[in-house]
């Protein structure tokens, strides 16, 4: 087959990709291939404007590294990551909601004990951080394994800093005890920009958006038998609620980072100034038979 034009050109492609041995191959591929036609079809883009199109994706690409995972950016802000979270996550209503991991992931962080102050030496007001891990039912589930990782005051994650604020902190890893209980001791985040700085935030900019996200903490939850719950905690009343750049806030996410002053916290921790807390009972959804025998 050749000659192909824009009307005969999908379907020879098409036709190319039929053979695939793996049936979910080909059907991706198959709906990759109409989708995109379909799109290059209703834009209709210039020569020029294609290329650039190539050079936006090449350079999102030379942005990553170690510590920044720039098409994990462009997924978010596209509002991609969402919809994959929510088609995977549908019609979930006894269990915690989850929402997108975001760029500032780093496996396997330091495990410490409940109680833990994991500021490192950050500036900025305290944070008590306490909750439950349990089943959808309300069972406690002992020993799950809590990821925790937060921004700063000035609402930088450790990983963007360099020099003398090299090492972890803000993140760490805990484990409910056998009520399935956790607390620790951190300082309060700030809403902060997502890297902006590269063809993601170019991107933004050319589309009349701002790179803003509410201030949160970030958890991810993992206990024997459940789904691994991926899922933040929003400060109530952030000014970005309602227009986060990677569209992840749900209402039953959002909760009140009491204002308390000093004295005596809910661990016994003596207090010389004031503080704030956040405590969030997490329920996990319990894998599925089908996802078992997959597994």
């Amino acid at each position: 087959m050749r000659n192909f034009d824009q009307n005969s050109i999908t379907q020879a492609v098409l036709e190319r990709v039929a053979g695939a041995s793996d049936p979910r191959v080909r059907q991706i591929s198959e709906a990759l291939v109409r989708h995109l036609h379909d799109f290059i079809r209703e834009v209709r883009p210039t020569q020029a404007e294609w290329e650039k199109g190539i050079a936006f994706l090449t350079d999102t690409g030379h942005m990553c590294s170690d510590t920044r995972q720039e098409f994990i950016l462009l997924s978010d802000t596209l509002g991609v990551s969402m919809l994959v979270d929510a088609i995977n996550h549908d019609h979930q209503t006894a269990v915690t909601e989850s929402t997108v991991l975001g760029p500032f992931y780093v496996e396997g962080p330091p495990e410490v004990a409940c109680g833990t102050d994991i500021s490192g030496d950050l500036a900025g007001e305290p944070m008590y951080v306490s909750g439950t891990v349990a089943t959808a039912d309300g069972t406690p589930l002992a020993n799950a394994i809590v990821d925790v990782w937060h921004s700063d005051e000035d609402g930088y994650y450790d990983v963007q800093h360099t020099g003398e604020e090299a090492g972890l902190v803000a993140r760490a890893r805990l484990r409910s005890d056998d009520q399935g209980r956790f607390h620790f001791w951190s300082i309060r985040p700030a809403a902060y920009p997502i890297p902006h700085d590269g063809p993601v935030g170019k991107m933004l900019e050319a589309q009349g958006r701002h790179p803003w996200r509410p201030a949160h903490v970030h958890f991810m939850i993992a206990a024997p038998g459940h789904e691994k719950l991926v899922t933040h905690v929003f400060v109530a009343g952030d000014r970005y609620l309602d227009s986060d750049a990677v569209f992840g806030v749900k209402d039953s996410l959002i909760r009140d980072f009491t204002a308390h002053p000093a004295g005596t916290a809910p661990d016994g921790r003596a207090m010389d100034r004031p503080y704030c807390a956040l405590t969030y009972d997490f329920r996990l959804n319990p894998v599925s038979e089908a996802a078992s025998q997959a597994a």
